[in-house]
């Protein structure tokens, strides 16, 4: 069973803590991996007002050059983050606990790129969607109680919904078209 899969999911009704929570967090992992550090944004559902999310604050943070993962663990150690493979090609994924529950993720990738992620256009689309976050937050309620311990089976499970407003974004922009897990 992977790292990922003992985590109950838990889906829960939007708070406007999360976006308060990640600028605090944001302005600590600034001063931490400063001068490393180009852009931070607060990705995930916890990023989008009025979205049901896994309480969970997702972060992706972009570097000149993405230098070794201990580099980063090192800088990162004494703040509660500690590194988890995932076999993701150039980035790094960092995880942070609170009495064994997980409260944030920081995923570390070169700026190159940075702003044409499908994690941020998702976001974006979905902020001028309303009618989008609503159906995303039924998906997710659904999909939530089917797969309550099996986090990996909740997240495919969402592929199809997130690929099609990955699609409409990348659409909109002019962007060619990509799987959202590549």
């Amino acid at each position: 069973m992977s790292a990922q899969n003992h985590h109950i999911v838990k889906v829960v009704p939007y708070s406007s803590k999360w976006s308060l929570e990640f600028e605090k967090e944001k302005n600590r992992l600034l001063e931490i991996l400063n001068p490393h550090i180009v852009a931070i944004e607060h990705i995930g559902s916890t990023s989008i007002p009025n979205q049901e999310a896994k309480p969970i604050i997702d972060m992706f943070a972009g570097v000149q050059k993405l230098l070794h993962e201990q580099v980063y663990a090192d800088l990162l150690g004494h703040s509660g983050y500690r590194y988890v493979e995932t076999g993701m090609t150039e980035r790094h994924f960092f995880v942070k606990e609170f009495a064994g529950l997980r409260t944030h993720h920081l995923h570390i990738m070169s700026i190159e790129g940075f702003h044409e992620r499908n994690e941020l256009l998702f976001r974006d689309y979905l902020c001028h969607h309303p009618h989008l976050i609503k159906e995303y937050g039924e998906l997710k309620r659904a999909l939530a109680e089917q797969y309550h311990s099996d986090n990996e089976g909740y997240t495919k499970a969402k592929t199809a919904f997130i690929q099609h407003v990955v699609d409409l974004a990348r659409a909109e922009r002019g962007l060619p078209l990509q799987k959202v897990w590549e």
